[in-house]
């Protein structure tokens, strides 16, 4: 399961002193057990839980990345910091889908109404691929 892994490799990182990896994964390890306390504590978190966790930490990441880069050079300490942090959580991600293979997808399908498309890609491939390219190649095929 994806959750001991991630625990595994926060004890790995500990010991190995990579304070990236090990403040990262602490942050994504606190937000699983969040996500857990929401659910009423009941079960365990299925992997798809996590990796939309990981997901939206990603985009979190990407989002600093970017203010940080537009305040200036003097944050590029900080910039390099979080590109690392993004690259621990990328490895945790299933292989994302190209833009061929999701093309190829949505040309096998009958219907290829946005929502359809949308709800197909969300039931079948969600973490294998970005929901907004996704829904940009959809777009493009009108």
């Amino acid at each position: 399961m994806l959750f001991d892994s991630l625990n595994k490799d926060f004890v790995a990182a500990y010991k190995a002193r990579d304070m990236v990896k090990k403040d990262v994964l602490s942050s994504i390890i606190s937000k699983c057990k969040y996500k857990k306390v929401e659910k009423n504590g009941s079960g365990e978190l299925s992997d798809l839980d996590v990796l939309k966790i990981i997901e939206k930490t990603i985009k979190e990441l990407d989002e600093e990345i970017l203010s940080f880069t537009e305040a200036g050079e003097s944050y590029k300490d900080r910039v390099d910091n979080l590109k690392l942090q993004k690259e621990v959580l990328v490895n945790y991600l299933p292989k994302q889908l190209t833009e061929e293979e999701i093309l190829n997808i949505i040309n096998s399908l009958t219907d290829k109404s946005l929502p359809n498309v949308m709800k197909y890609f969300k039931a079948n491939y969600s973490g294998q691929c970005d929901m907004a390219k996704v829904s940009q190649i959809a777009k493009n095929l009108k």
